[in-house]
């Protein structure tokens, strides 16, 4: 870890402009939002949570803020949840995981994909919060995100994501939205990889896919295979993965930015006797290396199963009914942040839920999350 993480944290709120009027103002923006953090992290799922759990940790939250004027009801950290700028608060989060997080090693698969928080909706709105996340599947973290309006627009929000992070030499993966030229072409200018996933939209590069591995314009023999096996659960399953030579028998190639192999995985799950197969197809940037290429999209899938489930079912993010203002998009960067802090701490083995548990229940595991060590009581008084 690079730098302590509640000083992180404090520092880049600390940067934030607050709009507010100073001579109308008691409660500071800094300690608002790092105040929502640490009752977040403590399992507080909306304001009322967080007015209630600051104003009952108020003396161990003073070891490390001020709070004058004590912690603010839940009315005022709404007004201001509801006014603060998201696109400023994305990018202090942004510089936040900058500092807290080592450099990404060579070849990190990087994960980006959307989910939309359900109830973030009513009659009046369109359509509810939607935000496009890049997300580092070996560290488990967050590494940013863009709101979009609809799903359909995660076509435009998935570069500008990239063109904010730093991906060199990592390995990105999208599912068969994201399978785009443009796209591809921001993450090769980058400096990373891209593995993307061919679908129906885009039907005749897959049909070129299909008629090349069955070898209907002439012979091919894969340059890469690997197969693995499980079981467990009453279930088994093979995953083989074939990789090939991308060639000019793929339709329009030579549109698709260094591209270098194509694959097909196969997965053949065997459950209560019954046997189903399914195949998927990608293109890829990176050499036809069975082996990278299958760990590259067995990880994508840690986007939905470690983050999106998570949100949902350990933040109650599917069922926040936040609707004013920016308050659904800026509470879940709050939820980000808290899960960061949650994964970014190994000293030990717990589910998130737990891990919250004992955050809302010991003030020394809450600060070992923060990255702090809490000054004595006595040193505090002097």
């Amino acid at each position: 870890m690079e730098a302590d993480k509640l000083v992180a944290l404090v520092e880049v709120f600390e940067g934030l402009e607050d709009w507010r009027n100073a001579q109308q103002t008691r409660h500071r923006l800094d300690e608002l939002l790092t105040v929502a953090v640490c009752a977040v992290l403590s399992g507080a799922d909306d304001f009322e949570d967080i007015s209630q759990w600051g104003k009952e940790k108020l003396d161990w939250l003073r070891r490390f803020l001020t709070l004058d004027y004590g912690v603010a009801s839940s009315d005022t950290f709404e007004r201001v949840f509801a006014l603060l700028d998201p696109e400023s608060f994305e990018r202090a989060f942004r510089s936040w995981v900058a500092m807290v997080i080592p450099a990404l090693g060579h070849e990190q698969v990087i994960a980006i994909d959307g989910k939309s928080s359900r109830r973030t909706t009513s009659k009046a709105a369109a359509a509810p919060l939607h935000l496009v996340s890049a997300f580092a599947a070996e560290v488990g973290v967050v590494l940013g995100q863009v709101a979009t309006g609809e799903k359909s627009n995660e076509i435009t929000a998935i570069p500008e994501l990239l063109g904010v992070l730093d991906i060199k030499d990592c390995i990105v993966t999208i599912d068969a939205m994201g399978t785009q030229t443009a796209i591809a072409r921001t993450i090769r200018e980058r400096g990373a990889h891209y593995v993307l996933c061919v679908k129906d939209n885009h039907p005749t590069l897959l049909d070129s896919i299909l008629l090349t591995h069955a070898g209907v314009a002439g012979p091919l023999e894969a340059a890469s295979t690997c197969e693995t096996r499980s079981r467990g659960h009453g279930r088994e399953e093979v995953r083989l993965c074939q990789t090939f030579e991308a060639d000019a028998r793929l339709y329009k190639a030579e549109q698709w930015p260094d591209l270098r192999s194509f694959a097909t995985l196969e997965r053949t799950r065997i459950v209560a006797g019954k046997k189903s197969v399914e195949r998927r197809h990608y293109i890829s940037s990176l050499p036809p290396d069975a082996d990278k290429i299958a760990h590259a999209v067995r990880s994508h899938w840690e986007v939905e199963n470690r983050l999106h489930w998570c949100l949902d079912v350990q933040f109650s993010d599917d069922y926040a009914r936040a609707r004013t203002g920016h308050v659904a998009h800026n509470l879940a960067l709050v939820r980000h942040i808290a899960l960061n802090l949650i994964r970014l701490n190994t000293s030990r083995k717990a589910s998130i839920k737990t891990k919250r548990l004992l955050a809302a229940t010991s003030d020394e595991y809450r600060a070992e999350l923060l990255g702090f060590e809490p000054q004595d009581e006595e040193e505090v008084d002097d």
